[in-house]
């Protein structure tokens, strides 16, 4: 009886085991596959969009899926360019497929680049931050295929910081490729569930509705962490980095440098005038950065390289700098309003709110926000 109980007890645990084990929605090509067949088929993909180590590409490729086009985002196909630069058309040399830009003096697919498509497959991973371009370019490829009459499908994949959810919703008067959605800034959604998010709730121009497919991952929930095997763009080349994004982020709305042009951006910060860090850095033009901010200035501050970063949205390290350097300098800069989705965020650092005070301020339509969230959720959460 002992025996069996244990038996039972291991085939169990394997079960279970089995049941956990991480399927990305681009793996089960049993669910789309059927959906591409007989379509012409536009990706908008860059370097994380894999199947192992086999780019999406080649694999629907080597399946017979008619692609006709790849679309790239913001730092190209293959994730290559700087934050913010233009993106060109070219050809994939492997394939030979045209690389249409849509990041850049294009950013919405127009009419033109759709003639020629069925479906926008859509596989790209995100960060969970508000600000990260890749939901945009997701919102505008969902917008412009819902005016054309095209379908869309999502591939998702894991949030690494979607086991919480922090940070001041989008105003209304704020609106820009950094700021299109009323979330928070650490919302707490995989793609796929914001995808569903922006359909339904009418965030599309006009109110337009996407014929929609998402193809949900297996064995993956809100409370896991998740280590990114590609980096999804040259500036955030650690976990480390993508975990202390959304909080250290805020810096590029300021004159601090969040090591832009270093070995470590979004791991480091500081400013030639801040004299209570005992770490320094001098930013240097690199493939990350062409023109960095503070370039060739040597910056005081702080480093967390090597450091155990925690899971959390947190205002200490802005209202910390803020304090040291407003004398000494014009703090902040207008993209602070965007970052923030807020205009009253500036104002409130400057008044000299503390951060508890600063965050009553936000944490009605917070609260709002994680009641509507609640909705959209296709994994158990945190």
């Amino acid at each position: 009886m002992i025996r069996l109980f244990l038996s039972l007890l291991i085939f169990s645990c394997f079960a279970c085991s089995e049941a956990q084990e991480l399927k990305l929605g681009a793996e089960k090509m049993d669910k789309y596959l059927p959906l591409l067949e007989g379509k012409r088929v536009a990706l908008v993909v860059n370097q994380t969009s894999t199947i192992g180590k086999t780019h999406l590409v080649d694999t629907l490729v080597s399946r017979g899926v008619n692609v006709v086009k790849v679309m790239a985002p913001e730092h190209g196909f293959r994730g290559e360019a700087p934050d913010g630069e233009t993106i060109d058309n070219t050809k994939d040399a492997k394939t030979g497929l045209p690389i249409i830009s849509i990041y850049g003096k294009t950013k919405k697919p127009s009419a033109e680049m759709l003639a020629d498509v069925d479906i926008l497959l859509f596989d790209i991973q995100d960060v969970g931050v508000r600000f990260y371009t890749f939901i945009s370019t997701m919102h505008y490829v969902m917008e412009a295929a819902a005016e054309n009459g095209k379908k869309v499908l999502v591939l998702d994949r894991p949030n690494p910081n979607g086991m919480y959810v922090d940070g001041p919703v989008k105003d209304d008067d704020i609106n820009s490729f950094v700021a299109m959605h009323p979330i928070p800034v650490v919302h707490g959604l995989t793609v796929g569930e914001l995808a569903n998010m922006i359909n339904r709730e009418g965030w599309l121009e006009g109110g337009v509705k996407a014929d929609l497919t998402v193809i949900p991952m297996k064995g993956w929930d809100h409370s896991q962490t998740y280590s990114l095997p590609i980096s999804p763009s040259p500036n955030l080349p650690t976990d480390n980095s993508i975990i202390l994004y959304p909080s250290l982020a805020l810096f590029e709305g300021t004159v601090v440098s969040v090591g832009r042009g270093t070995d470590h951006p979004f791991e480091v910060i500081g400013h030639p005038n801040y004299t209570l860090g005992s770490y320094s850095f001098t930013p240097q033009p690199n493939a990350g950065s062409k023109y960095p901010p503070m370039e060739g200035k040597e910056c005081f501050g702080q480093s967390f390289v090597g450091t155990e970063a925690s899971y959390e949205f947190t205002l200490k390290y802005l209202l910390q700098y803020h304090h040291e350097l407003k004398d000494d300098t014009t703090f902040f800069r207008d993209y602070i309003d965007l970052l923030a989705g807020t205009k009253e965020f500036r104002k409130q650092v400057e008044s000299g709110l503390s951060e508890e005070q600063i965050r009553a301020t936000w944490q009605p339509k917070l609260d709002a926000y994680k009641a509507m969230r609640k909705e959209y959720l296709l994994y158990e959460d945190f």
